[in-house]
């Protein structure tokens, strides 16, 4: 009975090793198109000017009917626009850790990790959270129609 028992666990532990091995290594991170780093760049461009408080920036990045998603809920373009403004959420420093992009049709989406810090209320706070952007082509630039942090547990 206890070499069959020790049997069965040699057998468990020894497939477990061998089926850990079978599985295939991570893809590597595509590098990304012309048009994707551009919207990367974008991107990018638009966490300091909300650092900077860079309002004509913004003004013409932000779509007309735009969306923006906090933890505390959503925001039209005007609102997230004041808000900025007065500094009632004031985006110190956007620490990006990782970022893509994905282009289908005229719609773009970029996901970027990140860690937030931010004046809110007036306590610094910091935060990690997944970033959703989604903009659109129009007339032959992007403009942002969405944003959604949503905040990473355990990070």
């Amino acid at each position: 009975m206890k070499m069959s028992l020790l049997a069965m666990c040699l057998l468990v532990v020894s497939t477990q090793a061998s089926s850990a091995q079978e599985r295939p290594a991570a893809a590597p991170a595509a590098v990304p198109t012309k048009a994707e780093q551009e919207l990367i760049n974008l991107s990018k461009d638009k966490w300091l000017w909300m650092a900077e408080r860079k309002m004509e920036p913004l003004e013409a990045l932000f779509h007309e009917q735009a969306v923006f998603v906090h933890m505390g809920g959503n925001m039209s373009r005007s609102v997230e626009l004041d808000v900025i403004k007065s500094g009632k959420i004031h985006y110190k420093q956007a620490d990006i850790q990782n970022v893509s992009a994905r282009i289908v049709g005229t719609t773009a989406i970029v996901l970027s990790r990140i860690r937030l810090l931010a004046v809110v209320g007036g306590n610094e706070v910091t935060n990690p959270f997944m970033v959703t952007e989604v903009y659109l082509q129009q007339g032959g630039a992007w403009k942002l129609v969405q944003l959604s942090f949503s905040r990473l547990m355990g990070q």
